[in-house]
């Protein structure tokens, strides 16, 4: 066997170790790693590989490629024979249900061992979609029970203004001179917001936004 893989990811440690892992299988070739979506998109461009393993956020500061879903979308599209395997660390299941549903790209939580992440690479090289463990188990529980965090709820303008601001890549400082406020305001609104979108973390709420966009509210609160 000879397989061409491409890594991304913007962990250099992620990518370290997901390398290492898969140098000790023989006929694995390591062609190209990326860190953007740019970078990324950059690097097939120019680089033949049998299989892609990706993150689903990695954020473009600048904006210029979408990541998460719409990346894999575009990806797909460009490239519809390259085997794609994503791998994750979110839980919610809403975003976990719209890659596994699309019944082409493999999907496996970044929980899982580097021998799951390889029976993934394995079956996607034959052309077959591989779904991991911890996925299938957060999917097959009951709405109260799975991964997702709180309910969804509509944004405020003001939130909504916040992480627009937030996904394009300015940070909490430069969002409160655009919006002529505080830190500690902006800072307080992006938390709410996150609570209501039932994400936890940054590349939670990333992953969200370029899923589903924002969803406000009526009131101008």
């Amino acid at each position: 066997m000879n397989l061409r893989v491409i890594l991304a990811d913007d962990h250099p440690f992620v990518l370290l170790g997901v390398r290492a892992a898969l140098e000790m299988h023989a006929g694995v070739t390591i062609v190209g790693e990326a860190v953007t979506p740019g970078s990324l998109i950059k690097l097939l461009q120019g680089t033949p590989c049998d299989v892609l393993v990706t993150d689903l956020t990695m954020p473009e500061v600048s904006g210029a490629v979408d990541d998460g879903l719409d990346l894999v979308r575009r990806i797909r599209c460009a490239w519809p024979l390259l085997r794609i395997v994503v791998m994750t660390a979110l839980t919610n299941t809403e975003i976990l249900r719209a890659i596994v549903s699309d019944g082409v790209v493999s999907t496996l939580s970044k929980m899982e061992t580097t021998d799951e992440l390889w029976q993934a690479i394995e079956a996607s090289s034959k052309g077959e979609v591989y779904v991991g463990r911890s996925v299938v188990e957060a999917l097959a529980k009951p709405g109260d029970e799975a991964c997702d965090p709180s309910p969804v709820l509509p944004l405020s303008r003001k939130q909504a203004e916040v992480i627009r601001m937030f996904v394009r890549g300015l940070s909490i400082p430069e969002i409160a001179v655009e919006l002529g406020c505080h830190s500690r305001t902006v800072s307080r609104q992006k938390r709410e917001a996150m609570t209501k979108l039932g994400v936890t973390n940054d590349p939670g709420l990333f992953a969200y936004i370029r899923a589903h966009g924002v969803m406000l509210v009526k009131s101008h609160s």
